[in-house]
């Protein structure tokens, strides 16, 4: 058992902390403040191979395994909360259904572009009804020709906005619930597509979170992803490797607001002395610590697990679960840490406490990561 990452991943990691400290930290603010990620930034991502870390070189991927894009998304949200989901969303969410169930012509059609990043994906799967409950999905489709036709609505689409490549979920038969539902590949500049509006947040503000309407949606027969009514399963798959992004990006928001808050109370001083020498700040400091590192350890090992070819669930349910309480937990202790200056945006905490707040939410909330938890000690 070795708990220590190995010479390719260090590497990786002062790759990314050293592009993040030279292209992200300086402009996170500005990214929070103006409600999206400069269109630079996103192309800097993809240059980098940031945006298909783990996705097969031949179609464009950096190749690289699970723990490397825990790694990059991990450094990106010490920074950035809303450029760690971005990638999150784009890497696990978009391609990682296409390069797992998607048939060779369509890895080739569409990987590339989203590697690159010349393109940016999303997950279309919640419905204004249809939240924890994904088999009931109203959004619906029938085949007509050589074309499936889609009609309905999705919420809360991360990076809807860039209306680019979409992984959309309907269903041919409402009563059949999870059974009757399918998988698309979608284009969404395609004409039947309409943008109601991209929410405005309480935090990963920069990032788009988007309503989209479908009315008469002609998607070509060979974008149907997997077999017809095999969707439900591929969706809870994405979502069961995907909450191992949101568990790296819960940590690294946590970890970025522990490393100001510890810095901090080094140079604040009080009653003629720094703040670090007294010990409500000392275990405090400890208690996030060690929340910070439990939460490492289980969403390292999910990783490994999955790049391991063993089963995941419970890994992937608990580390998402523990990185985001942490990660909530750690950013309100740090605003306290700092006091007043704590809730003023120029010490960033307080942007990192209202980013952390959604990852205890999307992807499956923690109440449906206990549900998943608890299911499997009692099976066993």
């Amino acid at each position: 058992m070795d708990f220590e990452l190995g010479q390719d991943h260090r590497v990786l990691q002062d790759s990314v902390r050293d592009f993040v400290n030279r292209e992200i930290k300086p402009v996170a603010v500005r990214i929070d403040e103006e409600h999206m990620i400069p269109d630079e930034l996103v192309a800097k991502m993809g240059d980098l191979g940031l945006l298909g870390s783990y996705l097969p070189d031949e179609y464009g991927g950096a190749g690289l395994d699970m723990l490397s894009y825990v790694i990059v998304v991990e450094e990106v949200s010490k920074a950035c909360g809303s450029s760690g989901v971005l990638i999150s969303a784009h890497t696990s969410l978009a391609c990682g259904p296409i390069a797992t169930f998607g048939s060779e012509e369509q890895q080739r059609k569409w990987l590339p572009d989203l590697c690159s990043g010349k393109v940016i994906g999303c997950f279309l799967l919640t419905e204004p009804d249809a939240g924890s409950d994904a088999g009931a999905i109203s959004t619906s489709y029938r085949r007509d020709g050589d074309h499936f036709v889609i009609n309905g609505s999705k919420i809360f689409i991360t990076n809807g906005g860039y209306r680019g490549t979409g992984v959309l979920f309907a269903t041919h038969d409402r009563s059949l619930k999870h059974k009757g539902v399918s998988a698309f590949i979608v284009d969404l500049g395609s004409p039947g597509v309409e943008i109601l509006r991209n929410e405005k947040k309480l935090g990963i503000r920069g990032s788009y979170t988007t309503a989209f309407a479908f009315d008469e949606l002609r998607v070509p027969a060979e974008n149907l992803l997997g077999e017809e009514g095999h969707g439900f399963n591929i969706a809870m798959d994405t979502l069961n490797g995907g909450r191992i992004g949101i568990a790296a990006q819960a940590l690294g928001i946590a970890e970025g607001a522990f490393e100001r808050a510890l810095s901090y109370s080094k140079v604040r001083k009080q009653f003629g002395h720094p703040i670090s020498e007294l010990q409500a700040i000392q275990f405090k400091l400890a208690d996030m610590y060690a929340r910070i590192e439990t939460a490492k350890m289980m969403t390292y090992k999910a990783a490994w697990l999955k790049d391991n070819h063993r089963n995941y669930t419970m890994e992937s349910a608990l580390s998402k679960m523990l990185a985001s309480e942490a990660a909530t937990y750690v950013t309100k202790e740090a605003i306290q840490i700092h006091g007043g200056y704590g809730y003023i945006a120029d010490y960033e905490v307080e942007r990192m406490y209202r980013d952390a707040k959604i990852t205890e939410i999307y992807e499956g909330t923690n109440e449906v990561q206990r549900v998943v938890i608890s299911r499997m000690l009692l099976s066993r």
